[in-house]
């Protein structure tokens, strides 16, 4: 059986996830929910930047637009947040996307717009 990567941190994260949920419900934007998850981050002393920009090169090229992270942990777990209905796989996708702009190698999915918490595991 293989060992989850980062698995006290990935449910750590996931935890303080949960207790946003909790309190704010579901019905917010991804905005609303990313500012109580700063406060729980703050609160439980975890290292993290919030709107990390990345660069993307094509054929050599930067390119003009960047990936903003919403949040990046401790320098080695993205965490993309949302609020919608429900996690498709073109958000799986972009998720890997994002990993492999970044060089990290786990990602997590959160998606706060269902009546409970969901959340995937993206790993690069």
């Amino acid at each position: 059986m293989s060992q989850l990567i980062y698995k006290e941190d990935t449910y750590k994260i996931i935890g303080l996830c949960m207790n946003v949920h909790s309190e704010l419900g579901k019905g917010f934007s991804e905005v609303i929910y990313g500012d109580a998850l700063e406060i729980e981050l703050i609160d439980n002393n975890i290292n993290y930047s919030r709107e990390s920009k990345f660069n993307i090169a094509y054929k050599g090229n930067l390119l003009p637009h960047k990936y903003i992270a919403d949040f990046i942990i401790d320098n080695k777990i993205i965490l993309e947040i949302k609020a919608i209905s429900t996690l498709t796989d073109s958000h799986i996708k972009q998720t890997l996307n994002y990993l492999a702009v970044s060089k990290l190698k786990i990602g997590l999915l959160i998606n706060f717009g269902e009546d409970s918490l969901k959340y995937k595991r993206v790993i690069l």
